[in-house]
């Protein structure tokens, strides 16, 4: 008879367990599902400085936190390799500019005067080559000289007239100076030299990092004297002026919810309730979270991305700040 009762009041216990869980669950439930809701988080824009070339941080004028205006100076780069650049390539530039120069003023004054005299001893050479022709040739007509020694006085005064007309071209040479396509070819020279001038010079610029535009800094990466590669980010600037939250709400969430559509979301941070205006939405994608539904004869419910902007500005906003959505 004992037996029995213990075992009457076991099961009893089980069947108030099981319904005080039950009735648990039923509140819970109920609860969760009267006050679910959606949280986000401010976002602002940002964008990363790098520098474009490697070298290594000599000094950073920022820390983290700061203010920065477009044009402030962030950090600064050690290459002594392009400063040795920049050397050969500023004295290829000053080889090619002395080329150029030199194929635009012609020859010297003194390489003229000895190209007109060559050719004056060429001119008096060939007078007095064709005057003893003329002498051996009477001579010859006469009877009294060989044809032999004609033909080698009228070789002679070939040679001479040849040697005379190439005189005359090289002073014609020097007095005009250098041919239009060798002008253009120094140039030419002269125009690339002064190319790798300014691309070095633009290398040189990037050593010093500036900001592009107002913002705060939000993270600094490498210390100074840490080694930095080309296009590798030093830091972060967050531009506190455009602010924005952002939600992952499910489709059948939405309400209706479009781009224009005011709502009105918690911030824990102020402890109030503030107006946003629905500016972009986007579909998640089938890689975000997303609900199967399926199995109950329904359909699947995707996840869309809200962003929205305060109505009015709110001062002390900050990236990162909840935002809850009832």
């Amino acid at each position: 008879m004992k037996q029995t009762i213990n075992v009457i009041l076991g099961i009893a216990l089980f069947a108030l367990v099981v319904g005080a869980v039950a009735a648990i669950g039923h509140f819970t439930i109920g609860q969760e599902q009267k006050d679910e809701s959606i949280q986000g988080q401010v976002e602002v824009e940002e964008y990363r400085v790098s520098f474009k070339i490697p070298g290594r941080v000599k000094d950073i004028y920022v820390r983290e936190g700061d203010h920065v205006k477009a044009g402030d100076r962030l950090a600064l780069l050690d290459a002594p390799d392009i400063e040795a650049k920049k050397d050969q390539a500023t004295s290829v530039e000053l080889a090619a500019a002395a080329m150029t120069d030199m194929a635009n003023n012609g020859a010297r004054e003194e390489q003229i005067r000895g190209a007109k005299e060559l050719w004056e001893q060429a001119k008096a050479a060939k007078e007095i080559a064709e005057k003893s022709y003329e002498r051996v040739n009477r001579l010859y007509e006469g009877g009294v000289m060989t044809a032999q020694k004609r033909d080698e006085t009228l070789a002679m005064l070939k040679a001479s007239t040849a040697q005379c007309e190439a005189a005359k071209s090289q002073y014609d040479m020097a007095v005009k100076g250098a041919r239009e396509e060798e002008k253009r070819a120094a140039a030419a020279k002269r125009s690339q030299a002064q190319g790798v001038v300014k691309e070095v010079n633009s290398y040189l610029n990037e050593t010093v990092q500036r900001a592009e535009f107002d913002g705060e800094v939000a993270a600094i990466y490498p210390k100074v004297g840490e080694l930095v590669g080309s296009g590798s980010p030093i830091m972060t600037i967050a531009m506190m002026d455009d602010a924005w939250g952002t939600f992952n709400i499910r489709e059948d969430k939405l309400n209706g919810m479009k781009i224009g559509s005011v709502i009105t979301a918690y911030c824990p941070a102020f402890d109030k309730e503030i107006k946003l205006k629905v500016f972009a939405m986007k579909d998640q994608g089938t890689y975000a979270t997303w609900k199967a539904t399926k199995e109950k004869g329904q359909y699947d419910i995707k996840t869309f991305e809200v962003k929205a902007r305060p109505v009015h500005a709110i001062d002390g906003l900050r990236p990162g700040m909840s935002l809850i959505l009832k």
